[in-house]
């Protein structure tokens, strides 16, 4: 499953609520109606996701982020970091010691 990590311990989250005039409580509400299965997140992950420090996690499923950013209607990669290219689904070129070398 893919993981975003949030940008700025949060802040820019923070300001797009702001700017919307938003609290974590409406916010989670707002996800609700924006997921098409009517789940959404819930206030505790919407608190923890917009925390400051000792209270906010940086790590979120990309579910999470997505609806958080279309509610915000904000870029999903203003709020959130992508994810690298990890080299557990690269296939290797080269044969590491199970090839028979006669």
């Amino acid at each position: 499953m893919t993981n975003l990590v949030r940008k700025g311990n949060g802040k820019p989250l923070r300001d797009a609520m702001a700017r919307k005039d938003m609290s974590a409580l409406k916010l989670a509400a707002a996800t609700k109606k924006a997921d098409v299965r009517g789940k959404g997140i819930g206030p505790t992950t919407a608190y923890k996701l917009t925390g400051v420090a000792g209270v906010g996690v940086d790590i979120c499923r990309l579910r999470t982020a997505w609806l958080v950013a279309t509610v915000l209607d904000e870029p999903l990669q203003e709020l959130f970091d992508m994810p690298t290219v990890s080299t557990d689904t690269v296939e290797r070129c080269q044969p590491h010691g199970d090839a028979d070398p006669r």
